[in-house]
């Protein structure tokens, strides 16, 4: 019932509680067999049902004292990310959902013992005692293990899998396919519109981004229109072939004669956060050019489990392949080269680059939002940080090339270097929410405590947060299932923060502070008026 990152609906809530309770009953019974195996002598029976009571009514007792704690916990997060607090007949439903799943791993539990203990008895026929709770011990282990792998997790992911590919063929019902060459699926395009999956629809259709005019409105100056490249799953057989494809594209729609071309890794299902490629286009007046591609169904945390070599082999052979590209270029005919990536794409984008200096060295710049625990650039630069700045917002360096920000303020902060404003290119932004799990969750969880709840914590990190060996683990592995069901600027939830990280970046000259307010308003209504029509679409 402790705290955990993020606010948990009553459903989790009562499975990681579940969880919490099965692990400390198993934890109780190895305890109580090893006393047993000191302790030869039997309790008597009146000393065992005083004890039956006195655990009743403690557990009573404490359940409740939990339960009363656990609201004010789960108040206080609500609290703070500005959501509502869940009602009693919720707590209601945690209690009795703690209580089932509880007992649902107990039932297994006790029925892979008792399947051991059969496999011990067949076996003590045979061969002396000691050997077959050995060998019954390894093969009733190998047994469950295959069982989980082979029939669970493969056939959850293979379900998950065949769903999302059925989901990926359709299309919002606000977008239609461009009549506009600047973009894939569109008059001449190499890229059937069919094959681009719901995600590419969104990204290149019409309805999904902003057109010339709707720029010139904001900057009040004539403005060009945007480049959106976009290669599908089912655009091309292999990546490799997806690649050759987006290149094509990329050539065809003249793409390399743009001021500011960026390369999206996308999340797992193909999703590019339209906050970042839109305010792109509006920081750029359209003169800009964007290319994604999808290399799975699988929503972006089920990827990580299953697919994470596919993020590294897309992003490493797109940006290499465009990087290659511009190289040929003379300076003065190259456009800048932004590459940014979000969740498993952060990853996909770090994977096309040896060291921190390898990207400095290949690119005019980076946005990495909300990075997960295995990226490798983002784990060596936090590992080196300056001392005494904080895991969950370091500085390296100085912030001389690399900074973190969880506020955008952050990102000029007078801590960084002696004039703030000086800040040599290329320059990369690390865009990390104090309360994100999908960048803190890490399977040390399970033994030992995070450096992010050392010291000083993030804005929105509940003081009462402690760490709990394993049930700490599944608290904020629960989290990650739900991380983009909170507020902007909480848990994997970014919003219009990103305009800020691509300002940092690269602005046009004259553009100023109060743009940047302007922008992140404009940002902000389009994604309320997208909400609404997700919502009136169902």
């Amino acid at each position: 019932m402790t705290p955990s990152l993020l606010p948990r609906a009553a459903l989790m809530q009562g499975v990681v509680s579940g969880v919490a309770v099965a692990i400390g009953y198993g934890f109780g019974s190895l305890l109580s067999s090893i006393v047993r195996k000191l302790i030869r002598r039997e309790p008597s029976a009146t000393f065992k049902h005083r004890a039956w009571w006195t655990l009743a009514g403690s557990t009573l007792v404490m359940g409740g004292l939990f339960l009363y704690y656990g609201a004010a916990w789960q108040d206080d997060v609500r609290a703070a990310m500005e959501m509502d607090g869940l009602r009693a007949t919720e707590w209601f439903l945690i209690v009795v959902l703690t209580v089932s799943v509880s007992a649902f791993f107990l039932m297994i539990a006790r029925f892979i013992r008792g399947g051991t203990r059969a496999l011990i008895r067949f076996g003590d026929r045979f061969f002396p005692h000691h050997v077959t709770v050995n060998v019954s011990v390894v093969t009733m282990a190998l047994l469950v293990a295959g069982f989980a792998q082979g029939v669970l997790f493969d056939g959850m992911i293979s379900s998950i899998n065949s769903a999302y590919s059925l989901t990926d063929r359709g299309t919002s019902p606000w977008i239609t396919q461009p009549d506009s060459e600047m973009r894939s699926g569109g008059e001449n395009s190499l890229v059937d519109w069919d094959s681009m999956g719901t995600k590419g629809r969104d990204f290149a259709g019409d309805g999904g981004g902003p057109t010339a005019a709707d720029i010139e409105t904001f900057t009040g100056a004539e403005a060009m229109e945007p480049i959106r490249v976009y290669v599908g799953l089912e655009s091309a057989d292999d990546t490799r072939d997806r690649v050759a494809l987006a290149m094509a594209e990329l050539e065809r729609t003249n793409a390399f004669d743009r001021s500011v071309l960026v390369v999206n890794t996308t999340t797992g299902t193909g999703w590019v956060d339209e906050n970042v490629v839109d305010s792109i286009e509006f920081l750029h007046g359209g003169d800009t050019a964007q290319v994604a591609m999808q290399y799975s169904y699988l929503p972006s945390w089920v990827s990580f489990l299953v697919d994470r070599s596919k993020a590294a082999e897309a992003g490493e052979q797109m940006i290499t392949a465009i990087d290659d590209r511009i190289s040929s270029m003379t300076p003065e005919e190259r456009p800048t080269l932004l590459v940014f990536g979000e969740s498993l794409g952060s990853f996909g984008t770090e994977s096309a680059f040896t060291s921190p200096e390898n990207l400095l060295a290949n690119v005019d710049g980076a946005l990495l939002v909300g990075p997960t625990f295995v990226n490798p650039l983002h784990t060596l630069l936090v590992d080196e940080r300056d001392e005494g700045s904080p895991s969950w917002r370091p500085i390296v360096n100085g912030g001389e090339s690399f900074r973190f920000a969880v506020e955008p303020s952050d990102l000029t902060d007078p801590e960084l270097l002696d004039d703030p404003d000086d800040w040599p290119q290329p320059r990369v932004v690390y865009l990390q929410n104090s309360s994100d799990p999908i960048t803190y969750f890490n399977p040390a969880l399970l033994w030992s405590k995070p450096s992010w709840l050392e010291g000083e914590r993030g804005p929105d990190i509940n003081p009462d947060m402690v760490w709990i060996p394993a049930v700490s683990f599944f608290q904020v592995a629960a989290d990650m299932a739900f991380s983009m069901d909170v507020p902007a600027g909480h848990g994997h939830r970014y919003g219009s923060n990103v305009v800020d990280g691509w300002v940092q970046l690269e602005s046009p000259d004259g553009w100023t502070a109060d743009d940047t307010a302007a922008l992140r308003d404009l940002i902000d209504q389009r994604a309320e008026e997208r909400s609404a029509k997700k919502e009136a679409a169902g």
